[in-house]
């Protein structure tokens, strides 16, 4: 590929269809194209944010408790909008809304898919302008076609994702995403409108440099991870150490950065979060997708991420994702040590 040519979003996604018999069709094509509208809208909403009244508190909590920020609440109606005009999804689940959404027209009872997202992860970075982001997932659906949509759609383990990835909006905005057939990232053009090939076949490294981790709630931590962390913290040439901690708050900004230059993200469980802080379907299931899509892992620091059975929308999980030796290093340490604060 020359300088002067690129591969667009659409473009990428008609020539990889033909590689994945089940989504030959153009119908799951339509889908992503309607991602990648989704996300060139939010991203527009965001870099206006400043100068229009959409940053703040919108004076609501969603269903885990939070404060919604107004643009919370905007990215979730143009995703919920955008996914449902595509004519692919018979349901969306969102991590804004207690229950799934389900569409009661005869074309989304036909549809072949659902949908689930974190429609703006980070958010509380929303009003200092650091990045934030989208994640989503995307599985086959379980009931039959031309049914309505039920729960047992969205309690499917991980390891049955069909497409997940995340949109990152940051000082450029990127799109992530995986099929099952490794990583690839598409940068946002903003002269033209759309999002161009700029990372093909992401590998992440299989060691790294970097720790993620809120370290302001070190004391609650595991034994485990407490011992793991002043590992990255002692010097040892050999093994590059001490690791550098690096924690923006924002799962996609953090996962981000360790995707592409080797690293570990950490959010275990603690005293104000027995059963950790992330979500299951709607973070940690996408992500572990393209954690191991590009050669990385992704646990609950005893099991594999995407083995792990739902029971529940907004079922919360420890994470730990990253470079493959480092996760294993990690667990290895809460063997020995215990998951005992």
């Amino acid at each position: 590929m020359t300088k002067f040519e690129v591969t667009t979003l659409n473009e990428f996604i008609l020539k990889s269809q033909m590689e994945l018999d089940y989504k030959a069709d153009g119908g799951f094509s339509h889908m992503l194209h309607h991602v990648g509208t989704a996300a060139r809208i939010v991203n527009r909403e965001v870099n206006k944010a400043g100068l229009v009244d959409i940053l703040g508190e919108a004076g609501n909590t969603n269903v885990q408790g939070e404060d919604q920020k107004k643009l919370d609440i905007i990215a979730n109606e143009y995703f919920i909008d955008a996914m449902h005009s595509c004519g692919e999804i018979c349901a969306i689940a969102s991590e804004e809304n207690e229950s799934f959404i389900f569409f009661d027209d005869e074309i989304a009872k036909n549809a072949k898919y659902v949908f689930m997202m974190d429609p703006l992860d980070g958010s509380s970075n929303i009003d200092v302008n650091v990045s934030i982001g989208t994640i989503f997932s995307i599985y086959k659906r379980v009931t039959p076609e031309g049914t309505q949509a039920t729960m047992e759609d969205f309690l499917q383990k991980g390891t049955e994702q069909v497409a997940s990835g995340y949109i990152l909006y940051g000082s450029s905005t990127m799109l992530v995403y995986t099929t099952g057939n490794g990583v690839n990232g598409f940068t946002l053009d903003p002269s033209i409108g759309e999002f161009c090939l700029s990372h093909q076949m992401i590998e992440t490294p299989e060691d790294g440099t970097i720790y993620s981790i809120n370290e302001g709630n070190y004391k609650k931590f595991p034994k485990g991870v407490k011992k793991y962390i002043k590992y990255c913290q002692e010097r040892d040439k050999k093994t590059s150490r001490p690791y550098s901690s690096r924690y923006i708050g924002s799962l996609v900004s953090d996962f981000h950065r360790n995707l592409l230059k080797g690293g570990i993200f950490i959010y275990p469980e603690f005293e104000n979060a027995p059963t950790g802080k992330l979500r299951l379907l709607y973070e940690c299931n996408p992500i572990a997708f393209l954690a191991e899509q590009a050669g990385g892992k992704a646990t609950n620091g005893e099991q594999r991420i995407m083995e792990l059975q739902p029971t529940s929308l907004h079922q919360r999980t420890p994470f730990y994702t990253g470079s493959k030796n480092m996760i294993e290093k990690v667990e290895n340490y809460l063997r020995k040590y215990g998951k005992d604060s």
